[in-house]
């Protein structure tokens, strides 16, 4: 007779450490079943876990959910850090090609840093049952998810949440934010089109005054949360003066920062072990070095 009972505790411990989506709006009056957020918990040793919201790039039109979300994610929980990969509303594919936003709302924002909010909001509110600290939760986004992250710093002070009836009693302030080759400008002739259409829409996308509220290096605040940037000199898709303004600004905002400009490894990169160089892979040590040197 086979013997089932290894094959049976395999089983069981498989499920326990599976990692299911959590569809964060589900109980509210927002329709977005389309939102949910991954838990990739790191192994429970001691002390609650520092934990990182991750946000991937698409350009504000789709995820690159493997590269900028999933291996992220495991690359943070094989170090210790507890990961939760965001799938935040985006214009997605057929409204990019078809402009059908034209004629219909579709998604644009607030959306996005809306459902970062609700993200930290859910987060913090569970960090008991995931055995994390939610004084150290911080933030990684990648791309366009590098300026959605970099908005969720700057406007944490507007509760996006409560336009739609939710009340919440923990803080919206990330404890700290991971940019990496972000999308910053919207207002600068250095801007990417593609996201700032996306995220505005196809009417607001025109109007500056929309364009400057979103224009990230304009709006750092003095308590903003401490910032890790990176990008490279030779980044194809998203000039590399976006970051270079956001530091500037930091800067002048006396804001504790880490810029790390490569001279190579162009963009979307992500935590690939294969992609980019050997030069810009190396964002991931020095990021752990950086956060090793924070106080919170």
């Amino acid at each position: 007779m086979r013997n089932w009972f290894p094959i049976l505790v395999f089983c069981l411990c498989v499920k326990s450490y599976a990692q299911l989506p959590v569809r964060i709006w589900e109980g509210t009056a927002v329709r977005a079943k389309s939102v949910t957020l991954t838990p990739f918990l790191a192994k429970a040793e001691g002390k609650p876990a520092t934990a990182v919201i991750v946000c991937p790039g698409g350009s504000y039109c789709w995820h690159d959910m493997e590269v900028e979300g999933t291996e992220v994610a495991h690359w943070l929980q094989q170090n210790g850090i507890s990961a939760f990969v965001l799938k935040y509303r985006v214009q997605g594919v057929l409204p990019y090609f078809t402009h059908s936003r034209l004629f219909v709302r579709g998604n644009r924002h607030p959306d996005m840093i809306t459902d970062l909010q609700r993200a930290i909001q859910f987060v913090r509110e569970h960090a008991q049952e995931y055995h994390i600290n939610p004084h150290r939760l911080g933030l990684m986004g990648f791309s366009a998810g590098g300026h959605l992250v970099m908005s969720a710093a700057e406007f944490f002070k507007t509760d996006f949440l409560g336009a739609h009836g939710i009340k919440t009693s923990v803080s919206l302030r990330p404890d700290f934010v991971a940019s990496i080759y972000p999308v910053v400008s919207f207002s600068h002739h250095d801007s990417h089109a593609r996201s700032r259409r996306a995220l505005l829409g196809e009417y607001r996308k025109f109007k500056r005054k929309m364009r400057d509220s979103l224009a990230l290096e304009k709006h750092v605040p003095l308590d903003c949360p401490p910032v890790f940037l990176v990008n490279c000199q030779d980044d194809p898709v998203v000039k590399c003066h976006n970051s270079e303004l956001l530091d500037s600004a930091l800067t002048v905002q006396c804001i504790n920062h880490c810029y790390i400009q490569y001279r190579t490894g162009g963009h979307g990169f992500g935590a690939s072990t294969t992609k980019g160089t050997a030069e810009s892979r190396a964002w991931k040590e020095d990021f752990f070095q950086w956060l090793d040197s924070l106080i919170l």
